[in-house]
């Protein structure tokens, strides 16, 4: 097929007939690029091709476009589209039409006779990865899929968990030169229009050039862009969206990114696994209470020791001073200066870990951690007490099962340290204190974070600190303030016929 037409990168001639100043500025723009193909039929009332060789499938151009186009007399572009059997096709002279579509992987064809006007195919050639598994959110039990850089299969991941028609999808264009699709979803009938409308709004008023990731739409949409806590919950896991959208939430997708965006959520929200929800209820309510206790020793542990040693030596147990004494006698370094050189230690090894090639990172780790860890003992930099205390606390931040919070925690320590060595126990209550009332006033989507502690709300402790049954949680949380509130069926059917009786 190739062969009927001429490559405009190798001659002049035949240029566009065009009338339009801003189509030939934008023609001029596409033909800078190498990549950017024009054909033309040889006879002077044929057809003009033109398209992103990079974008655009050869195999589908040729099979459903050309061999049309070849195989029939001329005619203009309105008969034509009804001829090719391809869906999304688009007859336009609107130039943001052509510009956008052309540079998702659109064929643009012109009629010499009606050369104003364009018709755009589709033919798009997509390089998608395949599902794997989960990385961040790997669990021993349930699905074992992952969301990956495409919206529409991520759509599709979605859709086959809940077959609704009430599974809405709501797409905008972010990003002023990326154009990125993002796709809001939400449960109509379930959601509050209010949360909802919040967000589209917010998304509506996003004025950047490039959106590559769906974390810059999270620093973009957030109730507070300055707090160090996060405020939506980022997932990789297809069930894990699916049932947060079932609960009356949101979620946010965007192409190219493989997590989505999830919301409103309360500080607790950080702290829970989804697999809790795997395992019977006991089970799943003690390992949320081990995660907390885990979190609260993490950040504290560091800031207590040097408090006490600093100023409260009086509260060391008899049986204990020994062992201090004996592990601090030949350290010449204050307390905090000891506990800031270990915690800068362990988060520069952690970094290492991260930047390394997995298989390199995580023997750069282990070894390095026991290596340093016990040359700083035995040069008398450090005591064997406080390197214990700091591999606990860096142990027990591991079990945070989202990964945005755990950066919280391994930051939030450094000003405990220093309210400690300042004012000792009493600095680290200052600290406690600071950081709570940043809580109070802390939203997520206007949902405040601290629920269901303060506003203070009795029912939605059946999932947050323990779990309970099922067959307790029979209404959805209500710091959600979802439509329908009731999340079993048999429950509001009950609810539906007393009413009718009463009326």
């Amino acid at each position: 097929m190739v062969r009927f037409f001429k490559d405009r990168r190798e001659t002049d001639a035949a240029p566009f007939q065009v009338t339009s100043k801003d189509f030939q500025e934008l023609l001029k723009k596409f033909k800078a690029s190498n990549d950017f193909l024009t054909f033309q039929f040889p006879n002077d009332d044929g057809y003009t091709i033109s398209y992103f060789n990079s974008l655009v499938s050869a195999q589908q151009l040729h099979e459903q476009v050309l061999a049309v186009i070849s195989n029939q007399p001329k005619k203009d572009l309105k008969q034509l589209k009804s001829d090719i059997p391809m869906e999304d096709m688009k007859l336009t002279t609107d130039i943001k039409d052509i510009q956008r579509l052309v540079l998702a992987g659109s064929v643009m064809i012109q009629y010499k006779k009606d050369n104003e006007m364009c018709l755009l195919i589709p033919c798009v050639h997509s390089v998608k990865r395949q599902i794997s598994t989960p990385e961040s959110e790997y669990t021993v039990v349930g699905s074992k899929e992952a969301f990956v850089e495409s919206l529409d299969s991520n759509l599709n991941l979605i859709r086959n968990r809940l077959p609704t028609p009430e599974l809405q999808s709501k797409e905008f264009r972010v990003g002023s030169i990326s154009q990125t699709r993002l796709a809001v979803l939400y449960i109509d009938g379930i959601v509050n229009q209010q949360v909802i409308n919040t967000v589209m709004q917010r998304i509506e008023d996003i004025e950047y050039d490039t959106i590559v990731d769906i974390s810059f739409v999270s620093q973009m949409i957030t109730d507070n862009r300055n707090s160090m806590f996060p405020q939506l919950i980022d997932t990789e896991r297809p069930d894990h969206l699916a049932s947060v959208l079932s609960e009356g939430k949101i979620g946010i997708m965007l192409d190219g990114s493989p997590h989505a965006l999830v919301g409103p959520n309360t500080i607790i929200s950080f702290f829970s696994s989804f697999e809790d929800y795997f395992q019977i209820w006991n089970l799943g309510t003690s390992f949320r209470l081990i995660r907390l206790f885990a979190v609260l020793f993490s950040v504290l542990s560091s800031p207590l020791y040097v408090a006490v040693l600093t100023y409260h030596y009086q509260v060391i147990p008899t049986d204990l001073l020994p062992i201090l004494i004996s592990s601090r006698g030949v350290i010449p370094f204050p307390p905090i200066l000891e506990a800031i050189v270990l915690e800068g230690t362990i988060e520069l090894l952690r970094e290492a870990a991260v930047r390394l090639p997995a298989k390199v990172g995580s023997t750069i780790g282990i070894v390095g951690g026991i290596v340093i860890g016990t040359a700083a003992v035995e040069a008398g930099f450090v005591s064997n007490v406080l390197l214990m205390l700091v591999a606990l606390a860096a142990l027990a931040s591991f079990t945070v099962p989202i990964y945005q919070i755990s950066n919280t925690i391994r930051l939030i320590r450094f000003p405990f340290l220093i309210a400690a060595q300042l004012y000792g126990l009493f600095g680290i209550a200052l600290c406690s204190a600071f950081i709570l009332s940043h809580l109070l006033k802390l939203t997520s989507l206007g949902s405040p974070y601290l629920d269901p502690l303060y506003p203070l709300r009795i029912h939605d402790f059946k999932d947050s600190l323990i779990r309970l049954p099922f067959s307790k949680q029979k209404k959805r949380p209500q710091f959600l303030r979802t439509e329908n509130p009731l999340r079993i069926r048999k429950e509001a059917e009950t609810r539906n016929s007393h009413s009718d009786i009463d009326e």
